[in-house]
């Protein structure tokens, strides 16, 4: 329970922040144009310690989304050979506690779609999911420019952070995905990224499918005591 302030009410911010979640299914439903420039507008004040506001959002509805889709599903289905990441996202090698906590999501998710431990087929299929946006009408494609230092970096993580809760506060779900990272030259391809223009990552939204039984997946946070250290 969240410490109480006379005449301040924490209860709306609280809320919206504990109900994010990845969502991984959705329905078609389409999401209007003015909602989306809605969260994008609220979502640029997002601190900016360099203040240099980096970010850069690529939004696709309808066609356009479906030919990113179909593109790098190709490339997907197809194995094509050479597609990496131009950034280290995950750790070189992954340690504890970092990695059991990665783990159990990984495989509470699994668990929940009947994917048991070695089935490849499977796995792969999920992890095309991604390239599909997991059904959401709205794709939405970040990129920065390449240029950019790590206090763009630490920039742009506070704002993916607003556009996922103003999302939320809409009656909205996302899931922001790293997974597209990999198709990069694709994605540059089809949105026309200019030459310094860096994927940064991608993010489904729309309306979470209440019926899809990987969106009640539950995940846990660490306890305060395991990242937290009062000096008094």
């Amino acid at each position: 329970m969240a410490t109480e302030f006379p005449g301040v009410d924490p209860t709306p911010v609280d809320s919206v922040m504990a109900g994010r979640h990845c969502v991984r299914a959705f329905l078609p439903d389409p999401v209007p144009r003015q909602v989306v420039e809605d969260i994008l507008a609220v979502a640029r004040r997002a601190p900016s310690g360099t203040n240099l506001q980096p970010w850069r959002v690529h939004v696709l509805t309808g066609a356009s989304r479906q030919r990113l889709v179909d593109a790098v599903c190709a490339a997907y289905d197809a194995a094509a050979p050479g597609h990496t990441a131009e950034y280290d996202y995950y750790p070189a090698e992954f340690f504890e506690p970092y990695l059991a906590r990665r783990r159990k999501i990984g495989w509470g998710l699994y668990g929940l779609l009947g994917i048991e431990k070695g089935d490849a087929t499977k796995m792969r299929a999920q992890a095309r999911r991604n390239y599909e946006f997991f059904g959401a009408p709205v794709g939405l494609v970040f990129s920065i420019d390449r240029r950019m230092g790590r206090g763009g970096w630490l920039d742009y993580g506070m704002f993916l952070q607003n556009v996922m809760l103003a999302a939320r506060a809409r009656g909205l779900d996302t899931c922001p995905q790293v997974a597209w990272l990999d198709y990069h030259r694709i994605i540059g391809e089809v949105l026309g990224f200019g030459v310094q223009e860096m994927l940064v990552c991608g993010m489904s939204l729309g309306h979470a499918d209440p019926d899809a039984i990987e969106n009640t997946l539950a995940t846990e946070r660490a306890a305060l005591e395991e990242f937290v250290v009062f000096h008094e």
